[in-house]
């Protein structure tokens, strides 16, 4: 069959025969579309999924086709020999397949990416949270409460100077002031909320007070399953899915005594910011996506409508709309907070973080949610001591220093490649005004280059296979089309594209992974804290090799900033320009997120642009 017919053909239901047909993962060229679609029924052909009997016999063709795809070279004799063995592994994937297991299935593997020979500080020590701050002045002014950081909110409940029924009424009250013009909120979970507000002030009038967590509003990105409410996913097709049970945070939240007022939005099945209702909002600038996919609690956190959120982070979901939204955000460490009851997306790269107006915020919240919880067997028996007092002065910080270059010249002539440039020279300015201000902190900045020659970016198809198999029943279902987003870059064609990624292939990155973890570990055996733009390669690498990053905003860009590459109302290229927010990242060494968090909180205090807040009712 030539390109040309083939391209008249449903590309979406061939490629679902050819998953079908297996061939140890590797991939069926076009040219086999007609054979393959010829064996099935009408039912098949409607996406409604194949057995082994309505599947075409395998050929030598089909392997020649699939050889072509994988990049081998397979003899006469090769091939002969090869499809009896084809054909039971065929049959063995279609017994797996009709296990149907859902996504709450981990596999029997489990990511470590702590180096051989690394000691874990395993002993926990009592929390040291800063002096308690002056907050006289924000129980009656209702817009500063709003925007106040949980260290205040926390000193104002326990004081019961402001009750939690109060705080949590006025925060349900923004949310759905906010929400039309935002689209934050999925699902309210008021009266949980209410009756937990409630709970909460009669602990602490009682004399049981539970700690900084105790009566503060928080909302959680709707992959976190909470008993009695949906757990939507973000995605059309899954708004009235349910479960039983509270996640492992959630739990651990409620035990803190912290309120859950909603479920926040997220991008569909954890992918940027648009989800079955709608795209969620950036607060700076309403026109404009709020980025994802932690869409949701970034933007409500940022327009005052919560104390914090929770977040989760595969490949930049919490760096991205933190940045986005001018919040503090803290990935943590790969296996420090438990992802029971979240929805899986990679399980070797999947992190659960709080996002919240400053980054003790994120500590505190972090000092809650951490640790074992003897289900979630990647999560490691290691201590988060936030110590606000932190002799941060001690740490060895280097910086990326290419990163912060200003660049001199375009790298090509386009109109994209021009404004592409004229985007990082304007944003050159913050980063070098932050190396500064570290400097004049007192930090002793030690320059630093990624490593050379490990290919990160070749690594992630790895994110793309196992999230291909925690939705492997949404693609063989044919219920991938009910997702809002159809195009080449969505969900859909990555999970069909991805499971032609060869299990070798698979192997193979996750043996290039191992390399880039010790490649990671070495930069950090010189350092302690390293310095950095939110994204960029180190973006990649760090999800890959488990480091945690704090990010913090670092400034709004001004009038005079390049304007968006495309400005119309929820355009995904309306991103950045005038009035915007920019941030910085402090990465970590493994595990040692606490002390990450307090060189980047005495950055953000020495700055002071987490106190910044968006003009809500002056935008459009």
């Amino acid at each position: 069959m030539s390109e040309r017919e083939f391209s008249g053909l449903d590309r979406r239901r061939f490629l679902g025969v050819c998953s079908a047909v297996g061939l140890g993962q590797t991939l069926l060229p076009g040219v086999l579309f007609g054979m393959a679609a010829e064996a099935q029924s009408p039912a098949a052909q409607e996406g409604a999924g194949v057995s082994s009997s309505e599947l075409a016999k395998i050929t030598p063709e089909m392997i020649d086709a699939a050889a072509a795809i994988a990049g081998i070279r397979v003899t006469a004799e090769q091939k002969a020999m090869m499809l009896d063995g084809l054909k039971r592994q065929r049959d063995s994937v279609e017994v797996i397949r009709s296990l149907k297991m859902p996504n709450s299935v981990a596999p029997a593997f489990v990511f470590d990416p702590v180096p051989a020979g690394m000691v874990l500080k395993t002993e926990r020590q009592p929390m040291r949270m800063s002096a308690a701050p002056k907050v006289s002045h924000l129980a009656d002014n209702a817009e500063a409460l709003a925007f106040a950081s949980v260290r205040e909110l926390a000193e104002l409940v326990k004081t019961r100077r402001v009750s939690s029924v109060a705080l949590t009424k006025m925060y349900l009250a923004r949310l759905k002031k906010y929400d039309p013009r935002l689209h934050f909120v999925i699902t309210f979970t008021e009266d949980r909320a209410l009756a937990q507000a409630a709970a909460a002030d009669a602990e602490i009038a009682a004399g049981t007070y539970r700690g900084p967590l105790h009566g503060i509003p928080w909302g959680a990105k709707d992959l976190l399953a909470v008993k009695g409410y949906p757990t939507t996913w973000g995605a059309a097709g899954f708004e009235k899915q349910s479960f039983d049970y509270d996640a492992a945070v959630v739990k651990r939240l409620d035990d803190a005594g912290a309120v859950l007022v909603a479920k926040l939005s997220m991008g569909a099945l954890a992918m940027d910011d648009e989800w079955f209702g709608g795209r969620t909002r950036n607060p700076w600038n309403m026109r404009q996506g709020s980025s994802g996919s932690s869409a949701g609690s970034a933007s409500a956190v940022s327009a005052g409508c919560v104390g914090f959120a929770i977040g989760t982070e595969t490949l930049g979901s919490i760096a991205s709309p933190s940045t986005r939204c001018g919040v503090t955000g803290l990935r943590p460490t790969f296996g420090f907070v438990p992802r029971t009851g979240a929805m899986a997306l990679s399980w070797t790269m999947d992190k659960i973080g709080p996002i919240a107006r400053g980054v003790e915020d994120c500590a505190l919240v972090m000092s809650a949610i951490y640790g074992p919880d003897g289900q979630d067997r990647s999560v490691k028996d290691a201590a988060f001591n936030w110590d606000a007092e932190f002799a941060w002065k001690t740490l060895r910080v280097g910086f990326l220093q290419n990163e912060f270059e200003v660049p001199a010249k375009a790298e090509g002539e386009s109109a994209e490649q021009k404004r592409d440039f004229a985007d990082r020279v304007y944003d050159a300015k913050y980063g070098v005004s932050a190396l500064d201000a570290l400097r004049k902190m007192g930090v002793k900045l030690i320059p630093m280059k990624m490593p050379k020659g490990y290919h990160f970016g070749d690594i992630t198809p790895v994110l793309e296979a196992e999230a291909a198999a925690a939705f492997d029943e949404l693609t063989l279902s044919g219920r991938d089309r009910l997702l809002t987003g159809q195009t080449d870059e969505d969900w859909p064609n990555l999970f069909r594209v991805a499971r032609f990624y060869s299990a070798v292939d698979y192997v193979q990155a996750q043996r290039a992974r191992t390399r880039a973890m010790g490649a990671m570990a070495k930069m950090f055996d010189e350092v302690d804290v390293i310095v950095t733009p939110w994204s960029g390669a180190q973006l990649t690498a760090t999800n890959l090799t488990g480091h945690p990053a704090v990010i913090v905003p670092n400034g709004l860009r001004g009038e005079d900033a390049p304007l968006p590459e495309h400005t119309g109302d929820g355009d995904p290229k309306n991103v950045g320009g005038p009035g915007t927010p920019v941030s910085l990242t402090f990465l970590g060494a493994l595990y040692s997120d606490a002390r990450l968090a307090a060189l980047a909180r005495a950055y953000q205090e020495k700055t002071g642009f987490h106190l910044l807040r968006p003009r809500l009712d002056s935008l459009g």
